[in-house]
C-alpha cells in the first residue's frame, strides 16, 4: 500500500479499500477456494470409509477380536501366586507346608461361541472333574458373558495332568473349550491335630489365624508375581514374567517326638475319664507344656480338646448331629473359639501350691528365711476375719522348712508370707513375672491378675503366699520355674528358633533372651533340694520315674466360688536334679472324678510323659547308689 501524505480524506479511504479488496482477489483466487473444498470434501469422505469400515468389522467379526483381546488379557496378564513358606519342626519335618493344587476355571464365552463347543465342554467338565451338568448350565445361565467362573478350586496334580491330556488331544477332543486352569495353594498339615496350639491354621488364602501361621504371618508370607501380556514393535505378542517370591520357612523349638508323646498321654487320660456322654471328655481342660530350663525353648505345648488343623471348623468330634442342629450360629462360633483357645497361653488361672517354691525363694533373697525355720501346723490359721485352712485339716504337726514344702502346708506358707511382707510378697511376684505379659512368640496371651501392696489385706497375703487368690498363666508359671532350677535366669519364652529362606538358607536365629536374674544360684540350689525332696518323700511321689532324681511340686487349687466341688489340679517337675535340661508341667482342670481335689490325676500325666521323653532327650540318670 502507498503512503499517502498529509491528513486522510474520505476519498482517501475509498481508495485505500478498493486497493485492499484486490489484493486478497490475487490472494484467494476461484480457483484455490475450489480445491480446498475439494480437498475438505476428500478428507469428509476418508472419515465416512473409516467408519464404515470399523462398523462393518464390529458387526461381522467384533466378538472374535474381543475375545482375541480378552484371552489374552486373562491368560497372559495375570497373577502367579506366591507359595507360603512351612513351619517345620526343630528337627526339620514339615508340620505346616503349602501344596500346589490348581482351580477349574470356566470361560462362558468361549465355550458358548459355537454350539458344537458346549456339549463336548459340558461332558469333559463332569469327566474329568466330577462337575455336574447343571451347576455349569446355571453358570451359562446367570453369566453368559462370563469369561472368568470358578466352577472347582483345590484339585490335585494327577487330575490337572489328566485334562492337560485331553485339552492337547485335537483329534479325540476338538470341540472342548473354554476350560483353563489356574494355579493355587492350599494350605497343609500332615499330621492333623498334632501341635494344632502352637501351630494355628490359615483362612482366606494366606492370612494367619492363632499359632505361629499368625504370629509369624509376614516372615511366612511372600508376595504374588505377575505375567504380562502386551505386542512389540512387530506387532508379535510378547510376555513379561515377574517371578512370584516364596514366604520364608519358620523352624520352631517344637520336637515332633516328645509332642506326640504328651498328646498320647493327654488324650489316654481323657479317654479314660470320659464321661460316657462326650467323647475323650475326661476334664474340662488338659493340657502341658514341656520346656528347657536353659533357653525357654517349648519342647512341647498341647491342651484337650484340641481340633484338626485341616478341618478347624469341624465340632462333630466332640458333638452330635442333634445337638450342632439345635445350635445357633453364634453358640457355634463362641464353642470353636472355645476349641482354638491355647490354654497353655491364654487362660489365667489359680496356680494353687506350684506357686510355693516362689514364696520360700523370695524369702530366702531377703533374708527372711535361713533355712533354719520351725513351724507347727494345727490345720488352720486366724487371720483378719477368716480361718484359713491348710490341706490337712486335721495339722502336720511340727515342720521343718522343707518338711513344709514337701507337705505342702498351707499355715507354714502362711507364716512365711506374714514375714515377708505384702510390700516384698508384690515386688518378687513381679519379679517372677505374675501379671505381666511374658512377650512369648504366640498371639493372645493372658496377662494374669495381681493384687498390688496397697490392696493386698492380711488374708490376701496369707494366700497368696499359698498360691490362692490371683491368676497366672501356664507359661508365665513355666517360664518363672525355669528361672529357680537354672540358677536364677529367667528367660524370654519362646516358639520358634530359626528363619530359612525358600531354599533351605539360615536367614535369621533366635537365639534366647535372658531378660534378668530372679534368684542367686544359692537359693536355687536350696529351693531344687527341696523340691527333690517333695518327689522323693512328700507329696509328688506319684511323679517319680524309676533311675531319675525329679524334683518338683503338686498343686491343688480350689476354684472360685469356694466350696463348689471344684478344682485345677497341676504338678511342674524338672530332672536332672544337677544342671536340669527338661521342665514338665501338667494343669488339669476339673477332672471328670467324684472327688477333683487331688493333684495325684496330674502326676500321673506328667510321670507317664517323663519315663518317655527323658530316654529320648537323653536326659543323665541319676548315679547308682554305692554298697
Amino acid at each position: 500500500m502507498e503512503c499517502l501524505p498529509g491528513p486522510v480524506k474520505i476519498t482517501d479511504r475509498c481508495i485505500m479499500a478498493k486497493h485492499t479488496k484486490n489484493v486478497y482477489k490475487k490472494k484467494f483466487s476461484k480457483f484455490m477456494q475450489k480445491k480446498l473444498v475439494l480437498l475438505f470434501v476428500a478428507i469428509i469422505l476418508a472419515f465416512a470409509v473409516l467408519i464404515g469400515r470399523i462398523t462393518y468389522i464390529n458387526a461381522s467379526n467384533g466378538s472374535s477380536y474381543t475375545k482375541m483381546v480378552l484371552d489374552q488379557q486373562q491368560y497372559d496378564s495375570r497373577a502367579i501366586p506366591f507359595k507360603r513358606g512351612d513351619i517345620v519342626d526343630r528337627n526339620g519335618t514339615k508340620i505346616a507346608t503349602s501344596e500346589r493344587v490348581y482351580n477349574v476355571i470356566l470361560d462362558v464365552k468361549v465355550m458358548c461361541s459355537k454350539k458344537d463347543y458346549i456339549e463336548p465342554t459340558i461332558q469333559v467338565l463332569k469327566e474329568c472333574f466330577g462337575i455336574e451338568e447343571e451347576k455349569v448350565r446355571a453358570v451359562m445361565e446367570e453369566s453368559p458373558s462370563s469369561r472368568y467362573s470358578i466352577l472347582l478350586k483345590g484339585i490335585d496334580y494327577e487330575t490337572a495332568q489328566r485334562f492337560e491330556a485331553i485339552d492337547h488331544d485335537d483329534e479325540n477332543y476338538p470341540n472342548v473349550n473354554g476350560i483353563w486352569l489356574e494355579d493355587d495353594y492350599i494350605r497343609r498339615y500332615p499330621y492333623n491335630t498334632l501341635a494344632s496350639d502352637v501351630i494355628g491354621f490359615t483362612v482366606n488364602g494366606n492370612l494367619g489365624s492363632n499359632g505361629i501361621e499368625a504370629a509369624y504371618n509376614s516372615i511366612l508370607n511372600g508376595t504374588d508375581g505377575k505375567e504380562y501380556g502386551y505386542l512389540d514393535e512387530d506387532s508379535t505378542f510378547a510376555r513379561t514374567v515377574k517371578e512370584p517370591e516364596n514366604g520364608n520357612t519358620v523352624v520352631s523349638t517344637i520336637d515332633l517326638q516328645v509332642q506326640s508323646i504328651v498328646e498320647k498321654h493327654i488324650l489316654a487320660f481323657n479317654e479314660a475319664h470320659r464321661n460316657g456322654v462326650t467323647p475323650g471328655e475326661g476334664s474340662k481342660t488338659t493340657a502341658v507344656m514341656v520346656m528347657n530350663p536353659q533357653n525357654g525353648e517349648t519342647l512341647a505345648e498341647a491342651s484337650y480338646p484340641n481340633y484338626d488343623l485341616n478341618q478347624p471348623r469341624d465340632l462333630s468330634k466332640y458333638y452330635s448331629e442333634e445337638a450342632l442342629a439345635a445350635m445357633s450360629d453364634d453358640e457355634k462360633i463362641e464353642k470353636l473359639n472355645q476349641l482354638w483357645n491355647n490354654f497353655c497361653v491364654s487362660e489365667a488361672y489359680e496356680p494353687g501350691s506350684t506357686f510355693k517354691p516362689f514364696t520360700i525363694s523370695a524369702g530366702f533373697e531377703t533374708g527372711t528365711l535361713t533355712g533354719g525355720e520351725g513351724y507347727t501346723c494345727g490345720g488352720m490359721l486366724h487371720i483378719g476375719d477368716h480361718d484359713i485352712h491348710c490341706s490337712n485339716r486335721e495339722g502336720h504337726g511340727p515342720q521343718s522348712l522343707k518338711r513344709s514344702l514337701e507337705n505342702s502346708c498351707n499355715v507354714a506358707l502362711m507364716s512365711i508370707g506374714q514375714a515377708l511382707g505384702k510390700e516384698e510378697f508384690s515386688r518378687y511376684q513381679k519379679l517372677f513375672g505374675f501379671g505381666e505379659y511374658t512377650g512369648i512368640d504366640l498371639p493372645g496371651e493372658a496377662q494374669g491378675l495381681l493384687y498390688d501392696a496397697e490392696s493386698m489385706d492380711a488374708a490376701s497375703l496369707a494366700t497368696n503366699a499359698f498360691g490362692q487368690n490371683f491368676n497366672v498363666t501356664m507359661t508365665q508359671l513355666c517360664a518363672s520355674f525355669c528361672s529357680l532350677i537354672n540358677g536364677g535366669d529367667y528367660y524370654k519364652p519362646h516358639v520358634v528358633r530359626q528363619i530359612w529362606d525358600k531354599n533351605g538358607n539360615l536367614i535369621e536365629n533366635k537365639n534366647p533372651v535372658l531378660l534378668k536374674k530372679t534368684i542367686s544360684k544359692e537359693t536355687s540350689d536350696i529351693i531344687k533340694d527341696y523340691m527333690l525332696g517333695v518327689v522323693q518323700e512328700g507329696t509328688g511321689a506319684k511323679a517319680g520315674v524309676p533311675g531319675y532324681d525329679i524334683g518338683g511340686k503338686t498343686g491343688t487349687a480350689e476354684k472360685q466360688p469356694r466350696g463348689n466341688g471344684k478344682y485345677l489340679v497341676s504338678f511342674i517337675g524338672y530332672a536332672p536334679q544337677e544342671n536340669p535340661q527338661v521342665v514338665v508341667y501338667v494343669v488339669v482342670d476339673e477332672p471328670n472324678v467324684a472327688e477333683q481335689a487331688s493333684s495325684s490325676y496330674a502326676m500321673q500325666i506328667a510321670s507317664d510323659i517323663m519315663a518317655e521323653i527323658f530316654p529320648y532327650l537323653g536326659v543323665q540318670k541319676a548315679a547308682a547308689p554305692q554298697e
